[in-house]
């Protein structure tokens, strides 16, 4: 099933979202009960019920929510009389949102409050009017509460606010506490007075046949009637979305002690039962019995004292047995829900769940932008035109921009519906409103929504997890899928509105991920605000100007047009008077944002409403402040102020629920709220639900809803509306407030019964009250995270300054880190660390940001859910070394990382060692993005440019400053050889294999020309092109002849043919042009003709064989090295020899005042100080590397001189005194290409695809001691891997002994001759080298400088390889000819060789030995290239031949009891053998995803496991018992040698890596246990019968979970990381 039967084809290519919703992962339930009579079940509740469904919820990935609108409010009466509305409106809402239950009722012997109708249309309060004619007084008295509005649409009477008559009635100060007391009591009778005349009316009225039942019914219904009828009795599928308890009192008797029952029962005014009230409820329960018997829960109790006890011990009974069947009923029905939702989206619905919400949300907010719409006709109908016109044609994109609020949003949005039309159904319309989800905020995820959205639709392959990880990859495939899209003729529009609300990760502001020639038939829209015009207008003259377009103010016509269009949609009117006030405000400026803001607020005008009351404001920040002035009068200053507060404070929103604890958590709002009031409950104190809703309600129109995981977060609208707030509420205390309450909340300080102390100026003392917030654990459950707590708390901890807490709970919280990582990604803890770096500089948190930086490539690429073994590893490896000079931050991490390892209930390899690159170092980064070696590279210091040409064909330019990879510049067939950064950083050009030489712009990408040219590609570094910037020209030559072309147009200037002759180009000085024939003299032709200037006879002593050159510009002159040695001053009348070196001249440097020269000749590097005539050695000593040095550069200070080597080391010399200053380790390749900006060094290599960037200045206490010099491919280790000793490259003729606790060289020791194997007895601490003349050196290191040594054969063979046997008193050594086993004794204790004791003759033509094993019986194992394996007694003269492998044998290791062998080989395959008797065990095959093979291996020292090194970079552990893979970790080498040590290892790599680990695996390993979750590789075992060799056919048996079974081969699995 694709993605596109999934997720459907219209969706994907953005038609329609018929039938679609977005997803909700809420239960959000109401609940509906009258105010008095079911306050114990409520608060009951509130105290069991609610806490577990919480965490029931959270287990399942969903939120729970309740809107108990009548929790700690006294009565229903609202001065504006909207309760009745409001409640209707949330149980709407819950309907809509809630995943499962909507609405909780309990419902008692009460009706409820039975309000008087806030509107009432105008035909039925007339009617009823005249049916009260004959009563004067009554009809005075409703004209005078209710007021004909004609602003309303039919016309309609409002009851008036209860203020408006009675200015006391809501005061409740004490100075005017009687006043207030006799409105309320006025009320009370003018609410009962007002009820009885529109109940007898309405009664009139339907007897007379003027009015329905239902019409009449409405004067008479109570709040809880209404909110069941909508709820429950209206609801088709009443039974999945309501949980119904009805409480019935059997004994209660309607004359009883009213003043005892009166919270139980309706009561008139005077305190007699409502009889009326009780017919009607009554009614209401036969209808509720009647349609929902089958889901109701019926409680019969007996009063105590007339009321509901809950010290009562059958009333606590009742209050338990209602919450268990509550959680019950609630769980079932929750379940249901989501097991319903899981079956209707299916599995591929589920997992592309996320790209389907994405696509919606913008869809259908973009419908909601632009329903009322008006004007900008002119600027739609030039876009369309636009992107009409450019359709055949490659163009840029357009772009729209305005200052904020201009109403740009709404244009894109329109844009997206008129080009739907415009380009048929077959196009893909892809609309992105950034910054309105959270994947809509990081160009990383819009990329890779958009992308997936476009491969979808189009049947496209999809990115893979490597490519979405990656930012610079990512960015590749999107601009790659354009031009597939283009290709193949399909119509595509992306629209992307508002760049500026992108974040600044992955530097998504500076816009280079945004393509700058699209092809054709693609059309990329784009707007921003001006704060975002400036890096567009940074690509001026690549992004044409009349793709931009400017969004003005509205006119004053599109202005009255959209004002009747609103009126329209909301059902309104506006008087003249109310028109010409209204208008008045827009006849200089139609702002829309304004617009937008004072239309909800003159949609609120009444007819009656006078025009001095009528207050807009002129701008968008006076309309703001009136209306918020207007909320602090109505809801407190204090409420409003902290609602808007938190909300602008957090980081991506807040969920109701969270604002409503947040609010009941700050004491400032419940000081406010309870200033003339008790709370209901002295030990529970919050903020009464209501008092939120009806705030809500009034803010609607600055609030903005945004999905964030399927939860809806409340944001401000608009950005300016943020500002304005932001000025009026978040000054600096308020600030640091806000977010220290936020981050207690997201602490979980004052969870699960947790007192906070409240001190409450109606008590005058303090309160130690639990606020009843949710719980805040990092998990909910095994595998589900608390997203919204890895998201919020480590901002507020940040901005409220609280530095221990985020030491303590996030980045010294190792579980923090891991539930993070494994939940937003790497790239999230990356961006935490620099958010705090920002606000606070500590070096230990830029040392564990370094590490992630370091750890996030490997960490990042793996598809599926990570093995938290990895990011242990990694973690613990990298801060090993820095943990005790570091103990606050990282030693806290390494230990809970140890802590780990103790614990873990899998097998786990457990670093002893700090082996991995550890953070604040040398090295600095690492930069990927090719698949082949480097080849060219240049540095544009002052633009601070990194351009790097590849074997791959493409050209790749960095961003030095902050390591962003801003191009990608593709075209080239075959590999490029030559990159030059031109015209001062704005141009490249690059040179290839395919024959082309190519132009690019540095600011837009795009290939400028193309020149099909001949170019001779010499071994030598002249290099093949040379220009002149001031004459814009560059060279270049095929050998034969030397062409000239114009660098702005690449028009040919001229060419010199050569005569027959090679001829090479020296340089360019003085406006002319140096070519060398090897035929002739040098020539000097005129730069700008090409005329010949001069030419200069090349004598013998003179004879020019160039190997390099360089310009001296300033001097006018050319400094040549030659093969022969020689270094040559050039200029236009001579040539002198100024030095001459003992080989070949490979390069030539000269620093940038160019007063210095280095000469590289072989493994030296001599200095030279330039002068007016002469070149005089610089140092008496030149700069020696112990291979072939390559390549060199110099920074611009020229203080020191970087080079690097054949032998994989980097060296930093300093030029005033010639001493070495560093070694840089760790490169793993040849070091080709280096280069110099400020303090970073760049280096390369023609055989490694990534560049490594180096620090010159770090302090040196981070460096990491045990690396060692790595390209030797002999290397042996001790068994405590303190000591490793290898041969020098380039110089096998030398063995290194190196300190790995001191990160230095102890000794070397010369060999007689080319060493070919080496070999170490840990016993007996000799190290054994053998020579390719069949001689055998021995080194006792414990006797130093001794040597002991074993004479060749006669023949004089090579040594292949050697091995001593496990107790080290024998010796195996295989020739060419022959294998020879030597005893190992002592004398006068001083080691000893006697032999050779037995000798194995080989044949001619036997394959080549690769690889022995010697036992203590005098058995020798011996493997082949060819992948023979024979097992030769010594004893018995005989030989058995054993199973042959298909490749070479590189490895036969001995168990420690002998028993057992292991041989491996060079095609994955390894084999367990059984040695007495010989049979096999096991075959266990492993195939890498990029190199296959195993190096080594060694079995444990109870012989329980096998250790093995491997091609594919992995250490791993297999069990010897069954033959399961135990463990595969990735050490980014391939591992050479691995020795047991203890209760692990200790194996070195390529790298240059000492790895010591231990290995720690439970006594019985899970059936789930996947060792290669992390690893792209596939394994399998093989198990043979005893007694069998021959393999059997075997079965594929499932591998999850897996047993060994014999006979059987399991299948393989698959997983991947790099």
């Amino acid at each position: 099933m694709s993605i596109k039967e999934a997720l459907g084809l219209q969706l994907l290519k953005g038609q329609c979202t018929e039938g679609v919703e977005i997803r909700s992962n809420v239960v959000r339930v109401f609940i509906s009960s009258t105010f008095s009579d079911m306050k114990c079940e409520r608060d009951a509740l509130l105290e069991k019920a609610y806490p577990e469904l919480q965490a029931f919820c959270h287990t399942l990935g969903l939120v729970f929510e309740v809107v108990d609108l009548r929790w700690g409010v006294g009565d229903a009466v609202a001065v504006d009389h909207t309760t009745t509305e409001l409640c209707l409106e949330e149980i709407q809402s819950c309907k809509t949102v809630s995943v499962g239950p909507s609405l909780i009722v309990l419902l008692g012997n009460r009706y409820g409050y039975r309000p008087i109708p806030r509107i009432i249309p105008e035909n039925e309060f007339e009617l009823l009017l005249s049916k009260l004619g004959e009563n004067k007084e009554g009809v005075k008295l409703l004209n005078q509460w209710f007021w004909k509005d004609y602003n309303a649409v039919p016309p309609s009477y409002v009851l008036q606010p209860i203020s408006t008559h009675l200015p006391h009635y809501s005061n409740t100060r004490p100075e005017v506490s009687l006043q207030h007391d006799k409105d309320v009591i006025t009320w009370q009778h003018t609410e009962a007075q007002i009820l009885l005349l529109l109940r007898t009316a309405a009664l009139h009225a339907e007897k007379e046949g003027a009015f329905t039942a239902a019409q009449k019914h409405k004067f008479f219904k109570s709040v809880t009637e209404w909110e069941m009828e909508l709820g429950l009795l209206g609801s088709r599928k009443r039974d999945q979305s309501t949980v119904l308890f009805v409480r019935e009192l059997p004994r209660l008797k309607k004359n009883d002690n009213q003043s005892k029952i009166s919270q139980l029962i309706d009561v008139t005014a005077d305190g007699l039962v409502d009889a009326q009230a009780q017919d009607l409820l009554s009614t209401l329960k036969s209808q509720i019995y009647a349609t929902c018997s089958d889901f109701l829960n019926l409680h019969c109790v007996e009063l105590s004292k007339g009321r509901i006890d809950p010290s009562c011990k059958e009333h606590s009974q009742y209050l338990q047995n209602l919450c268990e069947q509550f959680i019950s009923q609630m769980k079932t029905k929750i379940s249901r829900a989501t097991t319903h939702t899981a079956l209707a989206n299916g599995t591929l619905e589920s997992e592309w769940s996320w790209l389907s919400q994405e696509i919606i949300h913008h869809m259908m907010l973009s419908s909601a932008k632009c329903a009322i719409f008006s004007g900008r006709e002119g600027l739609l109908g030039r876009l369309c035109l636009n992107m009409w016109e450019s359709s055949n044609s490659s163009h840029g994109p357009l772009v729209v921009f305005g200052p904020s609020g201009i109403g740009k949003t709404a244009l894109m949005c329109r844009l997206a519906q008129e080009m739907r039309g415009v380009l048929g159904p077959k196009a893909v319309v892809v609309l992105r409103l950034l910054g309105t989800s959270l994947l809509s905020s990081d160009i990383n995820s819009v990329l890779k929504s958009v992308c997936f959205q476009i491969c979808g639709a189009l049947d496209f392959p999809l990115p893979d997890s490597l490519t979405t990880n990656s930012h610079e990859d990512l960015v590749r495939f999107f601009h790659a899928i354009l031009m597939k899209v283009s290709q193949k003729m399909q119509s595509l529009l992306i629209i992307l509105d508002g760049l500026d609300q992108l974040s600044e990760r992955n530097h998504a502001h500076k816009l280079h991920w945004l393509p700058k020639e699209i092809p054709p038939n693609i059309h990329l829209v784009v707007s921003t605000a001006d704060a975002g015009l400036m890096h567009l207008n940074s690509f001026e003259g690549i992004i044409q100007q009349e793709n931009f377009f400017e969004v003005e103010q509205l006119s004053f016509e599109h202005v009255k047009e959209i004002v009747k269009l609103y009126m329209g949609t909301v059902k309104r009117r506006l008087t003249p008077e109310q028109w010409n006030v209204f208008l008045g405000h827009f006849q200089q400026s139609g702002h829309p944002l304004l617009l937008h803001l004072v239309l909800k607020t003159a949609a609120q005008w009444a007819s009656y409403t006078s025009v001095s009351e009528l207050h807009l404001g002129s701008t968008v920040q006076e309309a703001v402040l009136m209306h918020l002035e207007n909320l602090e009068m109505k809801h407190g200053k204090e409420l409003v102020g902290s609602v808007l507060g938190y909300i602008i404070s957090s980081r991506d929103g807040l969920s109701e629920a969270e604002l409503c604890d947040l609010l009941s958590l700050d004491d400032e709002v419940l000081g406010e709220v309870y200033q003339d009031r008790l709370p209901p409950n002295h030990t529970l104190v919050r903020l009464p639900p209501l008092l939120w809703f009806r705030l809500k309600r009034d803010l609607r129109r600055y609030l903005e809803e945004k999905q964030i995981n399927g939860i809806k977060m409340l944001g401000l609208y608009h950005r300016q509306v943020t500002g304005v707030v932001g000025e009026r509420y978040l000054f600096a205390e308020r600030r640091v407030k806000y977010h220290r309450v936020l981050s207690q909340y997201f602490l979980d300080q004052w969870s699960q019964g947790r007192f906070k102390s409240l001190f409450l100026p109606s008590l005058k003392t303090k309160l130690n009250a639990d606020r009843k917030v949710c719980p805040q654990p990092l998990w909910f459950a095994e595998g589900v995270a608390n997203k919204r707590k890895l998201r919020e708390l480590p901002y507020h901890l940040i901005h409220a300054g609280c530095w221990d807490e985020l030491q303590e709970e996030v980045i010294g919280n190792i579980e923090w880190i891991w539930c993070k990582t494994v939940t937003y990604g790497m790239t999230s803890i990356v961006e935490d660390l620099s958010l705090c770096l920002k606000v606070q500089d500590f070096t230990e948190m830029q040392l564990i940001k370094d590490t992630f930086l370091l750890m996030q490539p490997t960490v990042d690429c793996i598809d599926g859910k990570m093995d938290p073994a990895l990011l242990y590893t990694e973690l613990f490896a990298r801060l090993y070394n820095l943990a005790e000079m570091y103990p606050s931050l990282i030693g806290r991490l390494c230990s809970q990382c140890q802590k780990w390892f103790n614990s873990c209930p899998s097998p786990v390899l457990v670093p002893a060692c700090g082996f991995f690159q550890s953070p604040g170092g040398a090295l600095k980064t690492t930069l990927t993005g090719f698949h082949k070696g480097i080849t060219g590279m240049d540095v544009c210091v002052e633009k601070k440019l990194l351009a790097v040409g590849s074997e791959d064909g493409n050209v790749i330019v960095w961003n030095l400053k902050d390591l962003e990879a801003i191009h990608t510049l593709t075209g080239h067939t075959a590999g490029v050889q030559h990159v030059k950064i031109v015209n001062k950083g704005t141009r490249c050009l690059s040179l290839a294999c395919d024959g082309t030489l190519r132009l690019w712009s540095l600011i837009s990408g795009r290939q400028l020309y193309c020149i099909q040219t001949e170019v001779f590609l010499s071994s030598n570094q002249v290099p093949p092109i040379h220009m002149t910037e001031e004459k814009t020209i560059f060279l270049s030559t095929d050998g034969l002849q030397v062409k000239a072309w114009n660098l702005e147009t690449g028009d040919p200037i001229f060419q010199v043919a050569g005569g027959g002759g090679q001829l090479t180009i020296l340089g360019v000085f003085d406006e002319a042009l140096a070519v060398l024939s090897d035929r002739g003299p040098l020539t000097f032709y005129d730069l700008p003709t090409g005329t010949e200037k001069g030419q200069i006879c090349v004598t013998s002593h003179q004879d020019l064989m160039p190997t390099c050159a360089v310009t001296l510009k300033t001097q006018c002159k050319l400094i040549v090295g030659s093969s022969n040695g020689s270094v040559s001053l050039i200029s236009k009348d001579r040539i002198e020899t100024v030095a001459k070196l003992s080989s070949p001249v490979s390069f030539l440097l000269a620093s940038d005042d160019e007063d210095l020269l280095a000469a590289a000749s072989e493994k030296q590097v001599a200095m030279y100080r330039v002068q007016a005539n002469a070149v005089n050695r610089f140092l008496t000593h030149a700069f020696q590397h112990d291979d072939t040095v390559l390549t060199a550069a110099t920074p611009s200070h020229c203080r020191v001189l970087v080079t690097g080597s054949e032998d994989h080391l980097i060296r930093i010399w300093c030029l005033s005194t010639g001493d070495l200053l560093d070694s840089f380790i760790g490169t793993g390749a040849p070091v080709t290409a280096l280069a110099v900006a400020e303090d970073t060094v760049i280096s390369a290599s023609n055989s490694s695809s990534s560049l490594k960037l180096w620090k010159l200045t770090y302090n040196r206490k981070h460096r990491t001691n045990n690396f060692f010099p790595a390209s030797s491919p002999l290397v042996t280790v001790t068994r405590d891997g303190k000591r490793v000793y290898f041969l020098k490259h380039g110089n096998r003729a030398e063995v290194v002994a190196w300190n790995c606790q001191t990160g230095a060289a102890s000794e070397t020791m010369a060999v007689s001759a080319e060493v070919s194997c080496m070999e170490l007895a840990q016993k007996k601490k000799m190290l054994f080298c053998g020579v390719k003349t069949g001689t055998i050196l021995i080194y006792p290191l414990a006797h130093a400088p001794e040597t002991l040594c074993i004479p060749p054969p006669e023949t004089l063979p090579a040594v292949r390889c050697m091995v001593t046997n496990p107790a080290e008193d024998r010796m195996a050594v295989a020739y060419q000819d022959s294998v020879c086993v030597f005893e190992i004794t002592e004398r006068d204790s001083f080691p000893c060789i006697e032999g050779p004791c037995h000798k194995l003759p080989l044949s001619l033509l036997h394959s080549p030995i690769s690889s022995i094993a010697l036992l203590s019986d005098c058995r020798l194992l011996q493997g082949t290239e060819g992948g023979e394996i024979m097992l030769h007694d010594f004893k018995s003269t005989s030989a058995t031949s054993m199973d042959r492998h298909q490749a070479k044998i590189t490895c036969i290791s001995l168990s420690n009891s002998e028993s057992l062998v292991l041989i491996g080989s060079q095609d994955s395959v390894q084999r367990l053998w059984n040695l007495s008797p010989l049979e096999l065990k096991y075959t266990m095959e492993y195939k890498g995803f990029f190199f296959e093979g195993v190096l080594c291996s060694a079995f444990s020292e109870n012989d329980q496991y096998i250790y093995t090194g491997s091609q594919d970079r992995t250490i791993k552990v297999w069990d010897v018992v069954s033959g399961n893979l135990l463990v595969a970790q990735y050490v980014y080498a391939p591992v050479t040698k691995i020795l047991s040590y203890k209760d692990g290892f200790v194996a070195v790599s390529q790298l240059g890596q000492a790895i010591k680990e231990r290995f720690s695996c439970p006594k019985k390993v899970s059936l789930w246990h996947n060792p290669v979750r992390n690893i792209r590789a596939k394994y399998r075992v093989i198990s043979r019968a005893r007694g069998c060799l021959q393999s059997s056919n075997a079965a594929t048996t499932a591998l999850e979970p897996h047993q060994h079974n014999a006979t059987k081969t399991k299948s393989a699995r698959t997983c991947s990381l790099f």
